[in-house]
């Protein structure tokens, strides 16, 4: 396969596509050394080292109260540093790397929440409790050590943290004095700069309209302000999904959303007051960025291993085409991806070697309600073996070199014929903000039964919005199921 034959070029019919980066919605920013020194950061630091002084001083509590009784085994000591056995050691870099991906470094909000602070200690010594059980299962690990070392590393976390906090709060205010970007509808912004004002002292240094929102000059006006928090009210919810959080996590602002109707529940803001004002909280945690690397890496190994353990099933498709009808095996179509950029998608052929010719003529028997996809239940071009291939599914398996040249990922929106683009409406084209999917939620709702792009669209955004790596793992394990009931395919 040639990745470098598709090259991406913008898609010229809609000069709208067109980013200044090329960089999924997702991904994460590069670190800069001015990161290091923001407020934020510096509050994290100081409170991982509060945890782990915490944590210390429990450990070295325990096993005093434990020495002359049960002490840890031997065969737990590895290697001491400071005085403390290696098992502290491990067991503290688990610690804050949970804290870390729980956002309790991060996010204004998460860092007081003492009590999943205390949960999440207790689930290291559980989990350390079943890893030692199969590292050794005849280990005799003392439990008046093990009980005493859990109970107080719990308490005094908790009481580590509501002390820092309390330290830190006067610090905040003068390092870290509020300033927000309001972005809200013109008859809003002024009473809402009063609260703000008025409530809770904090200057409102810049606005913009909430039908602007989605603009690249808004963003900017964000960034050159220098403000410290952006509160938003009704954001037209495609802007929201597709633009705004993304851009706002990546440069590591938190966004804070004033529901003003029904459909902002269902996002996965943290209920907060701002001046008296309810609001959802939108703020990565310090480890961000790290599920859209890890989601590139499942990307590049799952197609690889899906390369080498399909390579049989390849060869009977490639034979089985090849004497069905006479053509190439492979069928390449340029389509719109990340940013409405083109690139050549692979397919088995499941078509005529002439059916692009003959669309045009099938265009009047198109079956879809808004005409932007084309479909035709019993299209005369598809051929015998890819009927099979379309209804399994398996004419899209070759994608996964489309996905190990960078160009697609497993799961995503997927990427459509430059015809189908070329009739969006503006706010369709959001879908082309991330890597365009092998899979998506498109695929597992109901395929070729949805009838109206809107629909298509609004799973894009419900994805784009809601996306973890944990949707993508449901996603393709639902997709395992839809191809092999054929359901919704033809």
């Amino acid at each position: 396969m040639d990745c470098h034959r598709a090259a991406p070029t913008v898609f010229k019919s809609r000069p709208h596509l067109r980013r200044p980066r090329s960089q999924d919605l997702r991904a994460p920013r590069r670190l800069h050394l001015r990161d290091a020194l923001t407020w934020s950061t510096r509050r994290g630091l100081v409170l991982m080292a509060g945890d782990i002084l915490a944590l210390a001083t429990s450990w070295y509590l325990a096993r005093s109260l434990n020495q002359l009784f049960s002490p840890i085994p031997a065969q737990l000591v590895w290697w001491t540093w400071l005085g403390l056995p290696s098992l502290f050691w491990v067991m503290v870099a688990y610690t804050l790397g949970l804290f870390s991906y729980a956002g309790l470094y991060r996010s204004s909000r998460q860092v007081k929440n003492y009590l999943r602070a205390g949960k999440l200690v207790s689930l290291v010594y559980l989990t350390a409790l079943v890893a030692m059980y199969f590292y050794d299962p005849k280990l005799d690990l003392p439990r008046s050590l093990f009980f005493s070392a859990w109970l107080s590393s719990v308490s005094f976390v908790v009481v580590a943290r509501v002390v820092m906090i309390l330290a830190l709060r006067p610090l905040e205010k003068t390092y870290h004095p509020t300033r927000v970007f309001l972005i809200a509808p013109a008859q809003r912004i002024k009473p809402l700069a009063d609260v703000l004002r008025q409530r809770a002292n904090a200057p409102v240094i810049g606005a913009a309209l909430a039908t602007t929102a989605n603009s690249n000059a808004t963003y900017q006006a964000i960034l050159a302000s220098q403000a410290t928090l952006v509160l938003a009210e009704s954001i037209p919810s495609a802007d929201l999904a597709s633009e705004l959080y993304w851009k706002l996590r990546r440069a590591g602002l938190p966004l804070q959303l004033i529901p003003t109707s029904r459909d902002m529940l269902y996002r996965r803001g943290q209920p907060e007051t701002v001046a008296g004002l309810p609001t959802l909280c939108l703020e990565d945690p310090l480890a961000g960025g790290w599920d859209y690397r890890l989601k590139r890496g499942l990307d590049y190994v799952g197609a690889g291993l899906g390369v080498l353990m399909l390579a049989p099933l390849f060869l009977v498709i490639g034979v089985a085409i090849r004497l069905d009808s006479p053509g190439p095996i492979f069928f390449r179509q340029e389509r719109a991806g990340l940013h409405g950029k083109t690139f050549q998608v692979w397919k088995f052929r499941t078509m005529a070697a002439d059916a692009p010719q003959q669309q045009a003529q099938l265009e009047q028997h198109n079956e879809t309600a808004d005409g932007i996809l084309f479909k035709v239940k019993h299209d005369p071009r598809v051929t015998q073996v890819g009927s099979i291939l379309r209804r399994t599914s398996l004419d899209e398996i070759p994608q996964l070199f489309n996905v190990l040249c960078g160009q697609m990922s497993l799961v995503g929106p997927r990427p459509l014929p430059l015809r189908d683009v070329a009739k969006f409406d503006g706010w369709h084209d959001i879908r082309h903000q991330v890597l365009p999917g092998v899979t998506g939620l498109w695929q597992i709702s109901g395929r070729s039964d949805i009838d109206t792009f809107d629909d298509v669209a609004r799973l894009d955004l419900h994805y784009i919005d809601n996306w973890s790596i944990n949707l993508d793992l449901e996603i393709l394990i639902a997709t395992v199921g839809i191809v092999l009931l054929g359901k919704g395919a033809y």
